[in-house]
């Protein structure tokens, strides 16, 4: 009677401990997937045009009520700090460096003079844009948001504290 209790005992727990197991193989599943989603996603080729620039009388200033972010960022290390401007085009906040090096590289690949840019609290500003009139970060933000729809509707402007 003991070895039938001992047998039932050992195949419960053998049972129990081999249900608990982890559950990497998922999570490496859901990784490649997305790894292979991405890499066979389309690449947009972007041609460049000639652009004729029209030379414009002085006029007075433009402004804008878009609305800002106002932070204290600073160009990430290995970065132009010269590139930051008053006002920045994000398209990506990122904690993972990682992450936020892949999508400056991809916009960089696409023509874009892309940034990155650190705040206080350690989080990563793709910026693609920068410019010390707060209208002309507008009109690039929403040509980004035209351009790249949907994928980036959620850009915005920074506006650098110092």
């Amino acid at each position: 009677m003991n070895k039938i209790w001992l047998f039932g005992a050992s195949l419960c727990m053998v049972l129990a401990l081999g249900s608990c197991k982890p559950k990497q193989s998922a999570y490496k599943a859901a990784y490649e997937q997305a790894k292979e989603k991405e890499s066979t996603a389309p690449v947009e080729v972007v041609e460049e045009e000639d652009v004729v620039e029209e030379v414009t009388p002085v006029s007075k200033p433009r402004t804008s009520n878009v609305s800002t972010r106002a932070e204290r960022i600073s160009a990430a290390q290995g970065e132009d700090a010269s590139r930051l401007k008053r006002y920045s085009v994000v398209i990506g906040s990122f904690k993972n460096k990682t992450n936020a090096y892949a999508l400056k590289e991809r916009m960089q690949n696409a023509g874009y003079n892309a940034v990155l840019g650190e705040n206080e609290q350690g989080m990563l500003r793709v910026i693609v844009a920068s410019f010390n009139d707060k209208a002309d970060a507008a009109d690039s933000r929403d040509a980004i948001k035209a351009k790249y729809a949907p994928q980036f509707q959620d850009a915005w402007i920074l506006e650098r504290q110092y």
